[in-house]
């Protein structure tokens, strides 16, 4: 682990305040946190529901205020957008950031709205789940990422036989991509597209083995994947974490009954039978060895912890702090002054 950032689930409605207050403290935090050296800022996009939805507009707002961290998110719905449009927005985000994106997409969880995406005219899927207009429109996204024309141009304007790419052009954005996956098959998928891996905070698969186990081998068969693709660049891993240091009373009032008997969970999401990831609350030398013990957080160079925004700016600025500096020194963390993030070698 090289770098550590907070997902942010974006919740309002039944914690005291509304989508003003929690957009407004979403950014509160980032610029609290670009301060403390952590290395990302990352928001989970829903629709038809009282979370963060559109997230560019936050995002640059969080760029206009910090100096070094990531804005990104985990995950872009694909099913609800237009890839173009959505291209645009990236590149635009990308170059105003000084190239601090790390935008997750994937074709999305589930929603509260039957087959909302037709709600935005997105139609014509056979798949309940989507999923047949989502990588589609995922490819068509990487191709005006990359710069790869898609329009036919005008030829009173331009002559016959021109084509046009998606203005503005963010060089090297396309390798600012994670690719959220829940199963071992989707990230050797996202190994052949060349886009980073952003690891779900579940996976589609219960096999009996440990939820950090099971991701360390999905983040294998990524890497071995990736090396077979011949790219000629070095990726990037993100996993997921409820972590929270045990300071003081109030730490131990909020976490302190899921300390020692919190235990992955398996329950059925999409059809699937999933494994879901247990929460770690202890003191921080306990928290130091017990990272140290799951192969997935070690595996990878970015460590998501998942905050409950709920509570407010300053207790999550206490908790980002209090593991900036008593827990992921000891587990390789460097902090954003040090400049971007690289991966780790692949093969």
């Amino acid at each position: 682990m090289k770098a550590f950032g907070f997902l942010s689930f974006g919740h309002y409605g039944f914690s005291g305040y509304e989508a003003r207050e929690m957009l407004q403290q979403a950014v509160q935090l980032s610029v609290g946190a670009d301060k403390i050296g952590v290395n990302g800022a990352y928001f989970r996009v829903h629709h038809f529901a009282k979370q963060a939805a559109s997230p560019m507009p936050l995002l640059s707002a969080i760029a206009a205020r910090t100096d070094n961290i990531e804005v990104g998110t985990g995950v872009v719905d694909m099913r609800y957008e237009n890839p173009l449009y959505l291209a645009e927005e990236a590149a635009a985000l990308d170059l105003l950031s000084d190239g601090r994106v790390a935008l997750g997409v994937s074709r999305g969880s589930p929603e509260p709205a039957l087959r909302g995406w037709e709600a935005f005219g997105y139609t014509g899927s056979a798949d309940p789940r989507g999923a047949d207009i989502a990588r589609p429109k995922f490819e068509r996204f990487m191709d005006a990422v990359r710069g790869v024309p898609v329009a036919d141009a005008d030829p009173a304007q331009f002559g016959p036989g021109q084509k046009l790419r998606i203005e503005p052009h963010a060089p090297g954005l396309d390798r600012r991509i994670w690719w959220g996956a829940g199963s071992r098959d989707t990230a050797e998928w996202a190994a052949a597209q060349g886009v980073n891996l952003m690891s779900s905070t579940l996976l589609t698969e219960a096999t009996g083995q440990a939820f950090g186990d099971l991701q360390a081998e999905q983040i294998d068969r990524y890497r071995t994947a990736w090396k077979a693709a011949g790219h000629d660049w070095t990726p990037r891993v993100s996993v997921s974490r409820s972590v929270f240091p045990l300071m003081n009373a109030q730490d131990q009032m909020y976490f302190g009954l899921r300390s020692g008997d919190s235990a992955d969970q398996v329950g059925v999401i999409d059809g699937f039978r999933s494994t879901f990831g247990k929460t770690y609350a202890a003191e921080p030398d306990v928290l130091i060895e017990q990272l140290r013990d799951d192969a997935a957080v070690m595996s990878s160079d970015t460590l998501m912890l998942a905050i409950p925004a709920q509570l407010g700016v300053e207790y999550n600025l206490h908790v980002l702090r209090s593991f900036a500096e008593h827990v992921a020194p000891a587990l390789g963390w460097k902090p954003n002054t040090d400049g971007p993030v690289q991966g780790d070698p692949v093969g």
